[in-house]
């Protein structure tokens, strides 16, 4: 559990680390690194993830990936660890022995060399290699055959192609365990019966390799046996993930009885797991890597878009200042243009106003202005004079209000001076004004 919580604090997230625990509570594998791989591997889909690995634990492929083409195989020929027991029948001893491995040893060779040859030049022509049979289905037949023979009781059969057992126990990163049978063969009989029959192997195989198995005259078996060079009969290759390459670390040729086939299979196992452990731990450095740079990236991209909104702020902000010292400046130009065109028409309506009569004149009515800025203005107006030559009197005066009205102080009335809906505007005598009157200029804009 402080394994896991190292994991959470180094990339996994609340949510990854309780799809972890179910993992390993539904799948019942201890190593916490495998259930993270696993869960990675998959997207975190738990449902698929603990899917495939009840397939595996039946000896079937996964169903969620296509047909891959499968890692090389090299062999460890300074490290491997090579068993070998002769036939009980004695062939395999003396010159017969002798002559049956050389034979091997050529046909080996020769077979190699000429799929080499037949691939490249299949390559180099473009012809597509189609081949002769179902390499599923060899599987298939032969775990038919076996279970019909022998037994039921057996390790269990990864129910796939051989690719997809190495694409499997790479991805697992798990020892994968390859048996090649041939009926042929002294004692195979005798090693299917008692050693893969016996519960402790199978056990330990189950816990321990992927275990794939076919029939060496299959055209399956004759890729897989030419992969591994399987020499003598019957045959285990043990493979591991070592740099980065399926390698064989081990070969069993002949028979082992069930203490001795356990007891070397361990052997390999104990040198080799050094190789699956630092394979998890690569693994687990990438994915905390990827998580690191996953979570600077993302810490990069919002610090990104918090410098974006920043600037877009502050864009919009100058934006908008710069608007409103647009609208300012159009509204200073509108009001010089108004009182540009206002000073203009006070000039034209000069014209309007009616020249002012004699004092001594009867019919003349003496007109006195309070302007609102405190100012006096005085005139004299005939009685037949329109109030709209009072107004434009006014109107033309610098002190005069820009709009306003002209009213009378007892009683207050508002003088009509302009045309509204072609009213006619009324004289001096018609409005009440006689000899001397007093009038208040209100300014409307006040």
């Amino acid at each position: 559990m402080d394994h896991l919580r190292d994991n959470q604090s180094l990339g996994l997230s609340t949510e990854q680390t309780e799809k972890v625990l179910q993992f390993q509570d539904l799948t019942g594998i201890e190593d916490i690194t495998i259930c993270r791989d696993v869960l990675q591997r998959h997207q975190w889909n738990l449902e698929v993830a603990v899917q495939e690995q009840l397939n595996i634990r039946e000896g079937r492929p996964t169903v969620y990936a296509l047909e891959s083409r499968p890692p090389a195989i090299v062999s460890d020929h300074l490290g491997q660890h090579f068993y070998y027991t002769p036939p009980t029948d004695g062939s395999g001893s003396g010159f017969r022995g002798l002559l049956k491995t050389v034979i091997n040893f050529m046909w080996n060779m020769c077979y190699s060399s000429f799929i080499t040859f037949l691939q490249i030049g299949r390559r180099l022509l473009g012809i597509e290699f189609r081949p002769r049979s179902n390499p599923l289905q060899d599987v298939m037949d032969f775990i038919k055959v076996y279970e019909e023979k022998y037994s039921r009781s057996h390790p269990v059969f990864y129910q796939g192609t051989f690719s997809q057992v190495l694409n499997d126990a790479k991805r697992e990163l798990r020892f994968l365990l390859v048996y090649l049978h041939d009926s042929a063969a002294a004692d195979t009989d005798s090693f299917c019966n008692t050693s893969l029959g016996n519960q402790e192997v199978i056990r330990y195989i189950n816990q321990t390799f992927l275990f794939w198995a076919c029939t060496a005259d299959s055209d399956e078996g004759k890729k897989t046996a030419n992969a591994v060079k399987a020499t003598h009969y019957p045959f285990l290759a043990i493979l591991v993930l070592k740099e980065n390459r399926m390698t064989v670390v081990g070969r069993l040729e002949g028979f082992s009885d069930p203490a001795l086939l356990k007891q070397r299979l361990t052997t390999v196992v104990n040198e080799y797991e050094i190789n699956l452990v630092s394979a998890r731990a690569d693994r687990y450095e990438a994915s905390i890597n990827r998580s690191l740079r996953y979570q600077q990236d993302e810490a990069f991209a919002e610090s990104l878009r918090a410098d974006q909104e920043k600037e877009r702020i502050k864009e919009e902000a100058r934006r908008a200042q710069e608007e409103e010292i647009r609208r300012l400046e159009e509204e200073m130009q509108a009001e010089v243009a108004r009182k540009v065109q206002f000073a203009q028409e006070k000039i034209n309506s000069l014209s309007k106003i009616p020249s002012e009569p004699d004092p001594s004149h009867p019919d003349a009515v003496h007109v006195v202005f309070k302007l609102p800025c405190g100012s006096r203005l005085e005139r004299r107006f005939l009685k037949t004079h329109s109030l709209e030559s009072v107004f434009y009197f006014v109107f033309c005066n610098p002190n005069a209000p820009d709009t306003f009205e002209i009213t009378t102080n007892f009683p207050k009335r508002v003088l009509k001076c302009q045309k509204e809906h072609n009213e006619v505007i009324e004289t001096l005598e018609q409005a009440g004004l006689k000899n001397r009157e007093v009038l208040f200029v209100n300014d409307l804009d006040a």
